[in-house]
């Protein structure tokens, strides 16, 4: 009987690990955690190669095209890494699903760079758990960054969207201090997210918010809804939209004949995805921001980092536009994971983790004075700057100087 107990005791303790999804060695106890061995680190995301925000797939190929790089010089402290994308749609759902299935099936050491607020929101409690890092998301959500000590294994990467209010706000109070804002915004965690962080920022000043219309991601246009903004009588336009609907919003403002100062969020900002097929007569005066070199721009012609990237792309992705900023942003957020890989003290994702709370690095792809940085344990926001950029004749082009807009 005692030995029947002893092995139903251990066969109970073998059955909780597999349903937390993790081993004894997950969380660093052991000499090595899953997905990693002396010749090959793994690593995986879930990304919208289909559905409504299929246009931020070229994030992934420009991910993949550096680790390919990285990989042709020798890999990391001599192991290559294996990036595993999965489709999601732009679906929380299907996101939780191949969450589990990299986690579980194909083992992967980190989780990098999954994109969207609703998909990585749905899933973070599950991988905090299981002790998996979700490393450099590919949204600006500011959950992801305002709990570090309930979500240690979890980070973001580019500026959250209440950094990016921020710099919005400061832009409209030095150009258009009694602005009257109508807002477009996604009616989801990302949309509600940096519209609040535009009406805190905006808190106390002349700038008042006068009409607000929301959409669905699975809507099929946004017309009715700009039509509302136009008789609200606002003489501001804050676009909080993902690149289908940041054209659409392009193109109805123009066929009303609306012309108010228009503020673009970053995320739909792409020439070669959102202006192009609006008209670039169309995008003429608008506003937003960035924080990455724009590979358009002839002031980076011969800038070391720009020729390294095309280059890069050309050798390693072939098929796809250098010019497409999303690109850029892919690039840039995979030479931060390698970084930290190369940092790591021990084949551990708990060692992983610690390289990542501890980087301090000039990604050589973003504006000069924009670092990327986290100081310990209580930091989860790596970029907490941007600078203003205004579409003109065929180009953005950079407005003033780089804001700092820490939290």
């Amino acid at each position: 009987m005692r030995g029947k107990i002893v092995v139903l005791l251990a066969l109970a303790a073998v059955l909780v690990a597999a349903g937390c999804g993790r081993s004894s060695s997950d969380d660093g106890g052991g000499s090595k955690s899953p997905g990693i061995t002396d010749k090959e680190v793994t690593l995986g995301g879930s990304y919208p190669f289909s559905g409504p925000a299929s246009a931020y797939r070229t994030i992934a190929e420009g991910a993949k095209a550096y680790f390919d790089k990285i990989n042709a010089e020798g890999g990391v402290n001599g192991r290559k890494i294996k990036f595993i994308t999965l489709d999601d749609a732009y679906e929380p759902p299907r996101a939780v699903q191949n969450a589990r299935k990299l986690i579980q099936q194909d083992k992967v050491f980190a989780l990098f760079n999954t994109l969207g607020t609703a998909n990585n929101a749905a899933i973070m409690k599950s991988v905090n758990q299981q002790k998996v890092p979700q490393l450099f998301v590919a949204t600006g959500g500011s959950i992801f960054g305002n709990d570090v000590k309930q979500f240690p294994y979890t980070t973001g990467w580019q500026p959250d969207y209440v950094t990016e209010a921020k710099v919005y706000v400061d832009y409209l109070k030095k150009q258009k201090p009694n602005a009257k804002v109508a807002v477009l915004y996604q009616n989801d965690a990302f949309g509600k997210d940096l519209l609040k962080g535009f009406t805190d920022a905006a808190n106390g000043s002349n700038i008042k918010v006068v009409a607000k219309q929301s959409y669905e991601a699975t809507d099929p246009t946004v017309s009715s809804q700009m039509a509302k903004l136009k008789g609200s009588g606002a003489d501001t336009f804050l676009n909080i939209t993902t690149p289908k609907f940041s054209a659409q919003a392009i193109v109805a403002a123009a066929k009303l004949g609306w012309h108010p100062l228009h503020i673009l969020n970053n995320v739909g900002a792409s020439k070669a995805l959102v202006l192009k097929p609006a008209g670039l007569k169309n995008a003429q005066g608008i506003v937003s921001t960035t924080y990455f070199k724009d590979p358009e721009d002839p002031k980076w012609a011969n800038d070391t980092a720009m020729k390294e990237y095309k280059a890069g792309l050309k050798k390693f992705s072939p098929r796809s536009d250098p010019l497409d900023p999303f690109h850029v942003y892919g690039w840039g957020a995979a030479q931060t994971m390698t970084d930290a890989l190369k940092r790591m003290k021990k084949p551990t994702r708990a060692s992983l983790m610690e390289a990542v709370r501890s980087t301090n690095e000039k990604v050589p792809i973003l504006l000069p004075g924009i670092d990327v940085k986290l100081d310990g344990q209580s930091d989860g926001f790596p970029i907490e700057a941007m600078q203003i950029e205004k579409f003109e004749g065929q180009n953005w082009k950079l407005q003033g100087q780089v804001v700092q807009a820490p939290h």
